[in-house]
């Protein structure tokens, strides 16, 4: 899961499309490298510690998922390296389907993704919980985890009131404590594996693409964050070719630090007792070492860094809305900044929101909290990529000479089609539940789409 820029930084929302966007003012900060970084560090980030627990009842087939998902990730890095190049502006996700269908399109995709990233804190929120179990054992009380969950919540949350300057401080130390444990155990760990932990391969007693499909469509979690250069490509340098190569590069990166880790954690926790685990990676650092006290020690590392993910998580959901609200395409407070450079308004929005989720979903059977609102975060992060492929589809069909290179007609309709047919894929698989949650958050939307224009467009004569 993403961890957002660590800076900060907000750019002003982009131009409308019948202009063309101007050359930003302020310096461009990131070549090839910091995008690169900036990807990574978004794309791996609370979500992995907890999700080989939430996919081992499916048997090792998830991953064979994660590699599906890295194939389709690398895809979307494309697509979005490609959509940069056309409108090489901050706001990716959502200036796409703008230009290409208009305002309301756009106004669909940002509430979707901005629905998907406070319902992302609120998932990343529960799943602090098994860590700070082994710390301070809560005896499976639901109040008291739903109020550790709260607490992991507000604490970042407080940061962000803070100002930039705080939140950038805290994205430093977190982003060096969460590849402690990665690293650790998908390196070291690879010695220490047993085959015989691995389990079946298709566990759920579902058919195999059906299994296939619903463990991708949890694991999607992990992967949310390869739009990051694409978003930020505002403060990007010479973003019509950095954009495509730092998402492609820091995909690949991130997918082998997930893959090679997961793998490790299978085969050092028998499959019985991962299905079961509230902490992954503690259990495998415990069977490395023999003992508990190396399991507690990530566990710590784990917390800080999972807290540490949702105070930048928290300010990239303030900065979705705020480029709409510029646009007049989401309400106003959510264009405000305050004296420390954060969108004060969409923090506590993101703060509140999640913290109501967090509540509603721990009055549900024991340990279905964390799993629903992953599912809920792949229909609506999904639908934000449908668009923007669709987009480009578009663009392709049009045909106009200055937004298609003819030599890469073919090839870019394939990665645009592609990326289309894997998001609708990674729905279907995240079951009719979470759609029907999804369709509803989704469509909660429209009616404060049809008050702003009304509002925006007057009385009519």
């Amino acid at each position: 899961m993403p961890s957002a820029d660590a800076t900060g930084a907000i750019e002003p929302a982009s131009t409308p499309p019948t202009e063309k966007a101007p050359a930003s003012s302020r310096p461009k900060r990131f070549g090839l490298a910091a995008a690169t970084a900036l990807v990574m560090g978004n794309i791996i980030g609370g979500g992995i510690f907890v999700l080989p627990a939430t996919v081992a009842p499916y048997g090792t087939i998830s991953l064979l998922a994660f590699l599906v998902l890295s194939v389709g990730a690398v895809l979307l890095a494309l697509l979005f390296g490609k959509l940069a190049r056309r409108s090489p502006v901050t706001g990716g996700l959502y200036v796409y389907p703008r230009d290409a269908f208009g305002e309301f399109a756009g106004f669909l995709s940002a509430w979707s993704y901005w629905t998907m990233t406070w319902v992302s804190i609120a998932a990343l929120a529960v799943a602090t919980v098994g860590y700070a179990d082994v710390l301070l054992p809560l005896d499976g009380n639901r109040a008291l985890e739903a109020a550790v969950a709260a607490a992991a919540l507000w604490l970042p949350a407080a940061a962000n009131f803070a100002g930039t300057r705080w939140v950038g401080g805290v994205q430093i130390v977190s982003t060096v404590l969460k590849f402690v444990p990665l690293l650790l155990v998908a390196t070291v760990g690879l010695f220490f594996i047993d085959t015989d932990n691995f389990g079946p391969f298709n566990a759920s007693g579902d058919s195999a693409s059906g299994a296939l499909a619903a463990s991708a469509a949890l694991l999607l979690y992990s992967f949310l964050g390869v739009e990051s250069a694409a978003m930020s490509a505002g403060e990007v340098r010479d973003p019509e070719r950095t954009v495509g190569r730092a998402s492609v590069l820091g995909t690949l990166g991130s997918a082998l630090v997930y893959l090679l880790g997961t793998v490790a954690v299978f085969g050092l926790v028998p499959h019985g007792e991962l299905a079961g685990s509230g902490a992954p990676f503690a259990d495998a650092v415990d069977a490395m070492t023999g003992g508990h006290w190396g399991g507690t020690l990530i566990a710590a590392v784990a917390l800080a860094s999972m807290v540490g993910c949702l105070n930048g998580w928290i300010l990239m959901s303030a900065q979705m809305p705020y480029a709409a609200a510029r646009d007049g395409l989401f309400p106003a407070p959510f264009a405000r900044v305050g004296k420390g450079g954060v969108p004060g308004f969409g923090v506590l929005a993101c703060a509140v929101l999640g913290t109501l989720l967090i509540a509603l979903n721990y009055t549900a059977g024991p340990d279905t909290t964390f799993r629903v609102l992953v599912l809920i975060t792949t229909f609506t992060g999904c639908v934000p990529y449908l668009l923007s492929a669709a987009a480009q589809l578009y663009w392709l069909a049009k045909g106009t000479r200055d937004r298609v290179r003819p030599a890469g007609l073919t090839r870019d309709l394939i990665v645009a089609a592609l990326c289309f047919a894997f998001s609708f894929w990674l729905i279907a698989g995240a079951g009719y539940a979470a759609v029907y949650q999804g369709v509803l958050f989704l469509f909660a939307g429209i009616p404060v789409y049809v008050w702003l224009r009304g509002r925006r467009e007057g009385p009519a004569d």
